[in-house]
């Protein structure tokens, strides 16, 4: 690889991490100033440089700042109306006595999809706690696999911002995409569940009675009663769910159905009326936002003002806002990668690597979220710079944005607000805590391995 080239990349690369860790600028400044230190090295004249970043940026929010924005909304009012609560129970019932813990891992899997899986622990996790208190279960084995089911599509399935972001990225098709990661996060299911089920009665005698509950927020210190990171009571067991099981289904299904629907039909039935329909109809944007005008008046109680659902939709619009700014960064990264030159350098000299191809999205998400944390930051930054031997047609662009998904599961650890959420809610501190959320995220990486490497075989 040409030295100026490399130079060019290793500096922006380091520029973006090390302020994305060392200093009070987030991801989004992080990944800028990567691109500008990664042009500025590679030779680039300055206007042209601004170009390509403000190129870069608008194209890859085009395809996917709607889909980031509709899929948030329509998890804020799945959370809010009470329809992740009555998931937790029909799955509960649907398992039955003794399978608790594989009831809470598909929930927490089909609530994550829309849902931030913060969120989705801090609400289903009164529930677990109050199944580990009815049926006698260790609370640990419980809360793991709650938070394992709520990782597993987080990390795996769009419309979850990080494998979102990545489909854009990476120019993927979205409904395989889908139907890829769901058959990943199947796969993943069991290897939760017997995690938490050998890993959680070794954890429990570690308990601390004064973290149980505690969360993220300091609680009511007056009243005696933990608080949800938004301000809510956390009560013992959730209130009877608002609304149905299967009425907070739709909104989640319908439009990943018409997504599938729309890969389906261009690969079966091209040039037809069906699959013309479904271009339209199943495009991500209007699949979503066929999937909100129903959650919004599918799933909100009977009488609930029109003013508290916007508010609903008001604070979704600002908890994705980042997500979508990092997503834009990240593409506008990409694009100086490729017209710098070193997107090609990088994609001729990774081709002379003696590893797999599909290695390399997937170690580079590992680093990234060793390095800081976040696993949807490590997923752009893989998919950012995996782009170049995508287009090389080095990487099949599906098992690409699954190699940056998988990697990014790594060892969650203080850096990671996710294992904050977690940990201190099921009440677990030091070095247990790293045995129970650490541990479990590791052994759900080193499992993707080897579906990596079928998938591969698959689709070549």
């Amino acid at each position: 690889m040409d030295p100026l080239l490399l130079a060019a990349l290793l500096l922006g690369v380091a520029s973006a991490v090390a302020l994305i860790l060392w200093s009070r600028l987030d991801a989004f400044v992080g990944l800028l100033a990567g691109a500008l230190v990664t042009g500025a090295v590679a030779g680039v004249p300055a206007a042209e440089l601004i170009g390509h970043i403000t190129t870069g940026f608008g194209n890859t929010l085009a395809g996917i700042g709607i889909v980031i924005a509709m899929g948030v909304m329509i998890g804020k009012v799945l959370e809010e109306s009470g329809g992740a609560d009555a998931l937790a129970k029909m799955f509960v019932r649907m398992a039955g006595k003794g399978r608790e813990d594989a009831a809470m891992t598909a929930t927490g899997a089909v609530v994550s999809v829309p849902v931030f899986c913060d969120s989705g622990f801090v609400i289903l996790h009164p529930l677990a706690k109050s199944l580990a208190r009815r049926y006698g279960k260790p609370l640990v084995v419980l809360s793991l696999a709650l938070a394992g089911g709520l990782s597993i599509t987080h990390h795996l399935v769009p419309p979850t911002p990080g494998p979102l972001a990545a489909v854009g990225l990476l120019h993927a098709d979205m409904g395989t995409v889908v139907v890829a990661g769901s058959v990943f996060a199947l796969l993943l299911v069991p290897v939760v569940v017997v995690y938490a089920r050998i890993m959680g009665p070794r954890l429990e005698r570690h308990l601390d009675p004064n973290l149980v509950g505690a969360g993220t927020a300091a609680g009511d210190a007056d009243a005696g009663v933990p608080l949800t990171a938004d301000g809510r009571p956390i009560t013992e067991e959730p209130a009877d769910p608002r609304v149905g099981a299967f009425r907070a289904l739709i909104p989640l299904l319908l439009p990943l159905g018409l997504i599938i629907g729309q890969t389906v039909s261009a690969a079966v039935a091209e040039g037809t009326a069906v699959a013309e329909v479904f271009a339209f109809i199943g495009a991500p944007p209007i699949a979503l936002l066929v999937g909100l005008v129903i959650a919004v008046y599918l799933l909100p109680a009977k009488g609930t003002p029109r003013a508290t659902v916007v508010g609903w939709l008001t604070a979704a619009a600002s908890s994705a806002g980042m997500i979508v700014f990092v997503t834009g960064a990240g593409g506008a990264f990409g694009e100086v990668l490729r017209q710098s030159g070193v997107g090609d350098a990088l994609a001729d000299a990774v081709a002379g690597w003696p590893v797999p191809m599909l290695l390399v999205p997937f170690l580079i998400a590992t680093f990234v979220r060793l390095a800081q944390g976040s696993g949807t930051v490590a997923i752009i930054t893989a998919a950012t710079l995996s782009a170049p031997l995508v287009e090389a047609g080095g990487i099949e662009p599906t098992l690409a944005v699954l190699a940056a998904c998988s990697g990014s599961f790594v060892f969650s650890y203080v850096s990671d607000s996710y294992f904050w959420v977690v940990t201190r809610f099921t009440g677990l501190s030091g070095v247990p805590a790293m045995k129970m959320w650490s541990g479990m995220t590791t052994v759900l990486w080193l499992a993707s391995l080897p579906l990596l490497g079928v998938t591969a075989l698959i689709l070549g």
